[in-house]
């Protein structure tokens, strides 16, 4: 049995296959299939960032309810049987590698994407399992996004929408939020957390031209508990509050009660994660894109004693806009320690002083992540707030595995 950590003959690598936005292939693949879960109802959440938030607190709730929820997720940070999971248990991997081969058995010729593999997969071991509901959360864009294939979405979440994707989606907000809204089904009902005024905009359009119930949420006041830190959680769980109580619509219900259990018990590695490494404490947050890192900026802003500086530890992938997640995130005082993404083209220091030497005096270059952790545990004392390891989800994974191997 291939080991799920070194899959290249099971699915083939992004650079190899690389995205390739289209449904033909998944439908073409589905349809050869008998179309699994076709009757199933699915939840689909889409957006820039908050889908996995969104997805994990619904998860959470509908299973303290009872109910039996698929439920798929991108990226994975460790392992590739996170994508797909049954009332929070993910896929084992003997079922993982057999569903992946019984799809490519029926699309030799489609030459599917690796998420495309993933979610015909999971459509195969949902119907299998006779789940009773589907959370989908959208991968990219979300028009020609392999989730948007499932024909039965009558529920859509919408988490914050912004610039990221650019060579694919758009280069503005509103050729953005078009392609997302694009997932709105004729009569759905639709729930937003508030969004920027072009994204409002499209999206009061989108919900109008299909004849869908578009509903705005407020955040959740303080006195909701939420097991995914940060603020800005309180929109996202909103958001999954507001699919929820839109449940009955299409045969389910889930109690208030569940509703409050569900989103103080869900779990979502990554995300404002408080770790540590060798006793010393450490946080991991997967914000990867300028709307995200706004967010964290925003979220330092509590941190106790944070006016003093962070520590920020952070990855960012070559086709990101590093020049203005750096502008986002440093302030005074701050240091930024410029580390390489495994396995992914990453911002180099010498491009990044000369994109923005404003903030240059503030950027150093480290090989790995250890050697940042080691430099600052030399020192006197360990930084208050404590550092912040940022920038991507696959530098967060990597990290993650190699937290999770010292343990066992």
């Amino acid at each position: 049995m291939s080991s799920l950590l070194n899959l290249s003959e099971l699915i083939p690598s992004f650079q190899s296959r690389g995205i390739n936005l289209s449904l033909s292939r998944i439908e073409s693949t589905i349809h050869r299939m008998g179309n699994p879960c076709m009757a199933i109802p699915a939840i689909q959440v889409v957006g820039t960032n908050g889908k996995g938030s969104i997805a994990s607190f619904l998860e959470s709730c509908l299973s303290k309810a009872g109910i039996k929820v698929g439920c798929t997720v991108s990226p994975h940070l460790i392992n590739w049987c996170e994508r797909i999971r049954i009332n929070g248990e993910m896929i084992c991997q003997k079922d993982f590698e057999e569903c992946i081969n019984n799809v490519k058995g029926y699309s030799p010729e489609e030459q599917l994407t690796p998420f495309e593999l993933v979610i015909a997969s999971a459509f195969n071991y949902f119907s299998i399992n006779q789940v009773d509901l589907m959370v989908l959360e959208v991968g990219l864009g979300g028009r020609l996004d392999a989730t948007t294939a499932h024909p039965y979405r009558p529920l859509i979440a919408i988490a914050g929408i912004g610039l990221d994707h650019c060579e694919y989606l758009g280069k503005d907000l509103k050729n953005i939020a078009a392609e997302k809204a694009a997932v709105i089904t004729p009569e759905s009902i639709v729930i937003s957390s508030k969004q920027h005024p072009d994204v409002q905009e499209v999206l009061l359009k989108a919900t109008k031209k299909q004849n869908s119930k578009l509903i705005w949420v407020p955040p959740l006041s303080n006195d909701w508990e939420l097991g995914i830190p940060g603020e800005i959680q309180k929109e996202n769980a909103s958001v999954a509050k507001g699919i929820l109580e839109e449940l009955p619509s299409i045969g389910f219900k889930v109690s208030t009660q569940d509703i409050q259990e569900g989103l103080a018990s869900a779990k979502w590695p990554g995300r404002l994660q408080n770790t540590s490494w060798k006793n010393l404490p450490l946080i991991l947050d997967g914000a990867h894109n300028p709307h995200a890192i706004r967010q964290l900026s925003k979220e330092r802003s509590i941190w106790k004693e944070q006016s003093q500086g962070v520590h920020w530890i952070i990855g960012i992938q070559a086709n990101k806009d590093a020049p203005e997640m750096l502008r986002c995130l440093l302030k005074k005082n701050d240091l930024a320690w410029l580390v390489p993404i495994p396995n992914h083209q990453s911002w180099e220091l010498e491009d990044l002083t000369k994109a923005c030497p404003e903030i240059s005096s503030q950027l150093h270059k480290a090989d790995y992540v250890e050697q940042v952790l080691e430099t600052l545990r030399l020192k006197d004392k360990w930084p208050i707030p404590c550092p912040v390891l940022t920038g991507s989800l696959y530098l967060v994974g990597d990290m993650l595995q190699r937290l999770r191997a010292k343990t066992q």
